[in-house]
């Protein structure tokens, strides 16, 4: 009995690696993204029951690929301490809520988040997400310092300006508003030319402001992402290095665990025939 599910389980990680059954996936996730595209038109209703029928196709293909990647995982204890595995279960398990009743706007919505499965599904934008994942730590600490300089220009911009337009430097949290608008050059130089009608030199708070946010604090956060980024894609091909078997390495974890099934499918073949014996 153990030789037999080694072997179907054998089968499906095969299954599951093949580049057909990852592109077939992509593929099916795109024409989920177009399906919620389509029903967003005013569509006669024989189309709408077209799409109804190919959205369930779709749902009972995520099912079955779902289960596939968990029966072919080596581990089951170990499948939900990836949080993609984790991501992909709680979308499918969502979109199996039905879009008729009360849960209409929440299956709905469940069903646009499918589309997210294909960050999970190439390893490119996984990348790419992880590293903004880790990058947000080093990026909060930058924005809580950015959030310091907008408001001491905002409690100075309120003191001086606040007698030229009270609409934009009220008080400190409008001037935060404005300072903002300021930041991502939202006619700031009305902004500014208002200012030095009163105070000539008063250019000198909006640049030295801008030097500061748009370049100084941009690039550091820039920085910071491209930093985590670099030692992501270090790690992930020292992964694909390490699975390759290549250059005397150490084995992968998706080795070792390909060895352990191996070795457990030779005891259960040595024990049947030393039974028969």
């Amino acid at each position: 009995m153990n030789s037999y599910v080694m072997r179907v389980q054998e089968r499906l990680k095969k299954i599951d690696a093949s580049p057909f059954f990852q592109w077939s996936i992509i593929a099916v996730i795109i024409m989920s993204a177009l399906l919620i595209g389509a029903k967003t038109h005013n569509l006669p209703p024989q189309a709408l029951r077209i799409l109804v029928f190919l959205d369930s196709v779709i749902t009972v293909f995520f099912v079955i690929e779902l289960s596939i990647r968990f029966m072919a995982f080596p581990d089951k204890k170990n499948f939900f301490k990836s949080g993609w595995n984790i991501f992909d279960t709680l979308i499918v398990i969502g979109s199996l809520i039905p879009t008729g009743g009360s849960g209409v706007l929440l299956a709905r919505l469940l069903r646009v988040f499918r589309v997210l499965r294909l960050v999970s599904m190439v390893p490119e934008l996984r990348l790419l997400i992880n590293s903004l994942l880790k990058a947000i730590p080093r990026m909060g600490y930058i924005a809580l310092l950015m959030f310091v300089i907008f408001y001491i220009y905002a409690a100075v911009g309120s003191m001086f300006f606040n007698n030229i337009n009270k609409e934009l430097w009220g008080d400190v949290s409008i001037s935060m508003l404005t300072l903002f608008r300021i930041a991502t050059f939202e006619d700031w130089t009305d902004v500014m030319y208002e200012t030095m009608a009163i105070y000539p030199l008063s250019w000198i708070f909006y640049l030295t402001f801008i030097f500061l946010t748009a370049f100084i604090f941009l690039n550091m956060m820039v920085g910071t992402i491209l930093e985590v980024m670099g030692k992501e894609n270090e790690n992930y091909r020292a992964e694909q290095h390490g699975e390759s078997g290549e250059g005397g390495e150490p084995a992968s974890r998706a080795q070792i665990e390909n060895l352990e099934c191996e070795l457990a499918e030779i005891k259960t073949l040595l024990k049947e025939k030393l039974n028969h014996r």
